[in-house]
């Protein structure tokens, strides 16, 4: 069962008649063992009382930036570091708006920018101001910088509309809340990516490829690796959450092709990029796949037998086609974002570095997958993205999330 024992949250309440469930939250993650300490908006004040809130956490409101005794007892820098996790719910289109543009003109703004604590968001306003582009792009950029985001959800709202925006329920708040910080997080999962996705890559067609190749050595046996496609098929999942035509590519995994996705199957890295080329043009291409850098060069019509007279069997190897290079050398229908893998057993950084610039691709995610990290067939992942801007190292979190930080960065560069 998840628990929340010992940990410390600080909960900022927003405005909006969603500021109700905000009391059961406060309850909810009491339940479950953790310590909740309040911040109360002007916004929020007007929905829900400092006195209910305060009786129900059991600690000091926080409601003031100039408040000299709150200062005094607590400065407000010390209050946004003093907490595992700052949650804000409801999560208002302003607060949002804030947060993506560095505002800080009262207390919740101004500890969410001073904050380096984890930030997860539960969004909620009515339909048309979350279909709002401006309030889009303000998603994009809040989970291009790591913010987790729970809902909102789709139904009947207080002001008589119907679509998503409703904030999501107190206890699937608090579950993301206890997965987050027990290192079990799915807040990005394909399911809430497909209800909350911000569709900023509504008419783009990106192609992604994804898990391993397998090249025959004869009707029986082949050379392949450890790749299990998770990553690649999140990704494309997750693209495709934000409203992009996806293709994928894929090579044998046991995975099922995600939804909103065209899938071509294939075996060979020959045929990878076979399918990969007939994709194109596209808006970007991400090369998730982990493609064998030889294949035999004489593949047997029959199975080869073991028993041959001799203690060693030589295998004649040739070098497959690089299909990362090839999409981001193209002199002609180049597509204006190329992104590999690097997975490094050592020296992660600058041998992703080294790649970028030898395959001359935009971006490259590198990844270590040595013994021990558990990437190759794992659920988790932690990137460092390499680009011409210097590196971004990601923390360790779910492929979903991995994805759907992707996601919501191809968005931003696509839509600038």
């Amino acid at each position: 069962m998840l628990t929340l024992t010992g940990k410390r949250i600080l909960l900022i309440i927003g405005g909006g008649v969603a500021a109700y469930k905000s009391l059961l939250l406060i309850r909810e993650l009491q339940r479950m063992g953790a310590s909740v300490r309040c911040v109360l908006t002007a916004a929020g004040a007007e929905f829900v009382t400092p006195l209910s809130v305060g009786a129900l956490s059991g600690d000091k409101v926080y409601q003031q930036l100039f408040d000299l005794t709150a200062e005094a007892e607590m400065g407000h820098i010390e209050l946004s570091r003093s907490a595992d996790l700052l949650v804000v719910a409801p999560a208002t289109a302003d607060l949002m708006a804030k947060m993506a543009n560095g505002l800080a003109g009262d207390l919740a703004s101004t500890l969410l920018l001073a904050t380096d604590t984890p930030v997860m968001i539960a969004p909620s306003m009515n339909v048309r101001m979350w279909e709002h582009p401006a309030t889009q792009q303000n998603l994009r950029t809040l989970r291009a910088r790591g913010i987790q985001t729970v809902g909102p959800d789709e139904g009947d709202m207080a002001c008589g509309e119907y679509g998503f925006g409703r904030v999501a329920e107190p206890e699937v708040i608090a579950d993301a809340i206890a997965r987050h910080l027990s290192g079990q997080a799915r807040v990005a999962t394909d399911q809430t990516l497909a209800i909350s996705g911000p569709q900023g890559l509504r008419g783009k067609r990106i192609v992604v490829t994804s898990g391993p190749t397998h090249e025959p050595i004869d009707p029986v046996r082949y050379i392949a690796n450890r790749s299990s496609g998770k990553q690649g098929h999140a990704i494309a999942a997750a693209l495709a959450a934000e409203g992009a035509e996806v293709v994928l590519v894929s090579g044998p995994t046991r995975l099922d092709t995600p939804a909103g996705c065209t899938l071509h199957a294939v075996e060979t890295a020959e045929q990878m990029l076979a399918a990969t080329m007939g994709a194109l043009p596209a808006d970007a291409v991400v090369c998730a796949a982990a493609v064998a850098d030889y294949r035999v060069g004489a593949v047997s019509e029959n199975k080869l037998k073991k028993d041959t007279g001799t203690d060693a069997r030589t295998l004649s190897l040739v070098e497959n086609p690089d299909i990362l290079k090839t999409v981001s050398r193209l002199a002609d229908g180049r597509p204006p974002l190329v992104i590999g893998f690097a997975a490094e057993t050592e020296q992660v950084i600058p041998h992703a570095r080294a790649k970028r610039d030898r395959k001359g691709c935009d971006w490259i995610l590198a990844n270590d997958v040595s013994t021990g990290t558990g990437t190759f067939g794992g659920d988790d992942n932690q990137v460092t993205l390499v680009s011409e801007h210097g590196e971004d190292a990601w923390p360790r979190m779910t492929k979903a999330e991995v994805a759907a930080r992707l996601a919501a960065k191809i968005a931003e560069a696509l839509t600038a």
